[in-house]
């Protein structure tokens, strides 16, 4: 029981690659060409990843598709040349020798009228991958198409460096940018503490029993909230900030709790003599979904807090180890004949 426990915890410990594959409908998608400035092109190393880095955002989007040959041209003006003028946009950009600035035009090929222009900066190099991320979320945005300002946030993960070490990093969607911002012992669960991603917490095993903290992203200032004997995890925080739903195993048995963050105080949600872990909001955050080995082995539920009635959420697989969850919407792994695929599910 206790493997299982360790194996469910952490699967988002290790790196994998993986491959993503998105089907829209092609004839809403807009066509489009992108045009590098020539007087800049090719002066640092990121300039071909700056390229790529676009393409891959486009695409990544779904309301575009994207030209696999760059052009090269005069930034200044609006004109496009002959051979695009099958496309609907041209994407003009400079990025600039410096690599830290980012400038953008979208053309509409049909009459080369200029749909949007805006210059993006970023305080380093190394973060270059936020200034096409930022870039196509505006431009998106512009062109009406569904809201993908996702692309524009950092992610968190842990990295296991030895026995009895490990790091907490960020960085950005496609990890093109990735730094480590927390290093020092066993430190693992990294889970943002708002929506703006001011605040992180993680759980510390440095001490003698897994303890709780709040590192503060401005200051690096750190601050310790809650501990717990075997087990703590904070698996997610209510949109307000206030809450937190943490696995716990006070009494040995791993069971959903809710810290709240004001008052210091502690509700245990679910009550299991198995394995409950990694319980997510959904809908107005009245409901939980979570994992739990109530049939057995692994498999997704719901419940409402403050209710002690459960259902079974997963209708597909017999071992779904891993969910996540947005509105009304849950995401969970599915184990299919040695495979892992993702289904999209309703709780509504």
């Amino acid at each position: 029981m206790r493997y299982l426990l360790f194996f469910l915890l952490t699967l988002n410990l290790y790196s994998f690659d993986a491959v993503l594959n998105i089907e829209k409908d092609v004839d809403a998608k807009a066509t489009l060409t992108l045009m590098e400035d020539a007087s800049t092109a090719g002066s640092t190393v990121n300039h071909s990843k700056m390229f790529k880095l676009l393409v891959d955002d486009l695409k990544m989007s779904g309301h575009f598709i994207v030209d696999k040959q760059l052009l090269r041209g005069n930034f200044d003006d609006n004109t496009v040349p002959m051979e695009v003028r099958d496309r609907e946009y041209v994407l003009k950009y400079r990025y600039a020798p410096s690599g830290t600035t980012l400038s953008v035009k979208l053309i509409r090929v049909a009459d080369s009228f200029m749909v949007f222009q805006n210059n993006y900066s970023v305080n380093a190099m190394s973060r270059y991958p936020f200034l096409a991320h930022n870039a196509v979320v505006e431009f998106n945005a512009v062109l009406g198409f569904e809201d993908i300002s996702w692309m524009k946030r950092n992610i968190l993960f842990s990295k296991y460096t030895g026995t009895g070490q490990s790091e907490i990093w960020i960085g950005d969607y496609t990890l093109n940018f990735s730094t480590v911002i927390l290093r020092g012992g066993l430190n693992l669960f990294p889970k943002w503490a708002d929506a703006s991603q001011s605040a992180f917490y993680y759980t510390s095993y440095n001490h003698e029993i897994p303890t709780l903290y709040r590192v503060d992203m401005a200051t690096g200032a750190k601050r310790k909230f809650i501990a717990s004997q075997g087990m703590l995890v904070a698996s997610d925080v209510s949109q307000d900030g206030n809450r937190i739903l943490l696995t716990m195993a006070p009494n040995g048995q791993t069971d959903i709790y809710e810290f709240n963050i004001h008052t210091k105080g502690t509700k245990r949600i679910t009550h299991f003599s198995g394995i409950d872990v990694n319980g997510k909001y959904i809908g107005d955050e009245s409901r939980i979904a979570f994992v739990s080995n109530r049939i057995g082995r692994a498999n997704i539920y719901t419940k409402s807090i403050g209710s002690r009635s459960v259902s079974r959420a997963a209708r597909y697989g017999s071992n779904n180890d891993s969910c996540d969850a947005f509105g009304q919407h849950i995401l969970y792994s599915v184990n299919e004949g040695g495979s892992s695929n993702i289904y999209l599910g309703s709780v509504a």
